[in-house]
């Protein structure tokens, strides 16, 4: 298949070819390709230039690598995170808010692991939620995935005394979420301030998403707020810079 008299470098031509089936379907997004040895069979040329293709497919965005798994498919386009309704009650209704709005929206499928730990409220923590440093806190940690690749973590906090007894403290919170739980506990929520930065992300934080050297992470914070001003929930949410486009909607009246 390499074309040894047309000049193309022979890395170039293994990454177009691969490419093509990547564009056309024939690798699908989440799918892992075939291994070095078989790349090398299939190619017909030698590994270091089956790792010269296989990184100028990731600087290309196209594909990423997954240390001891392998290199794997990525998402043939951003996620748009919409800003607009995306915490309504009528999407938590429809059980369409948040990242479960955005898989449907951006027509991938949605998949998320969650891990439930109790904790006491750091500094941080306690000025955010208006408690007392030391109180125990409810952390949700959640691993988002579009189509099997990793794109966003999120770690929310809630305050123990709120959540004890409710779905909150399961993995599965049932239709509409923990915001759900939370206002049939009592506390129907008023608004959210989110607040968005950039940063280069931790060394877990960069395994976990599967991001390239160099890759930086959007890192929004959320405060969930009850009709009575009260702070009951802080998410904390890294999302991958490459993989995702932040859309906002404002009126102008």
């Amino acid at each position: 298949m390499i074309d040894r008299a047309s000049g193309l470098p022979a890395y170039r031509q293994v990454a177009g070819d691969l490419r093509e089936k990547i564009n056309t379907g024939e690798y699908n997004p989440g799918d892992k390709l075939p291994s070095e040895r078989i790349l090398v069979e299939t190619y017909g040329v030698s590994r270091i230039t089956i790792r010269e293709a296989v990184g100028l497919l990731r600087s290309e965005g196209l594909v990423s690598a997954e240390h001891g798994k392998g290199v794997f498919i990525r998402p043939p386009h951003r996620v748009e995170r919409l800003s607009r309704s995306r915490l309504s009650r009528a999407a938590r209704a429809e059980n369409k808010g948040a990242f479960l709005g955005d898989a449907e929206a951006n027509k991938f499928t949605p998949s998320v692991s969650v891990k439930i730990t109790f904790e006491p409220a750091d500094t941080d923590t306690a000025t955010a939620l208006g408690i007392d440093e030391g109180a125990e806190v409810t952390v949700r940690e959640r691993v988002m995935r579009a189509n099997g690749l990793p794109v966003q973590l999120a770690t929310s906090r809630l305050p123990r005394e709120i959540t004890r007894a409710t779905l909150i403290e399961q993995v599965d919170t049932g239709k509409g979420g923990s915001y759900a739980r939370l206002e049939e506990a009592g506390y129907p929520l008023d608004h959210f301030v989110e607040t968005v930065s950039t940063r280069m992300p931790t060394p877990e934080e960069a395994s976990m998403l599967q991001l390239d050297n160099g890759t930086p992470i959007f890192a929004v914070r959320r405060i969930a707020y009850s009709t009575e001003g009260r702070a009951v929930e802080m998410n904390d949410m890294r999302l991958s810079g490459d993989k995702y486009e932040l859309a906002y909607e404002f009126p102008a009246g």
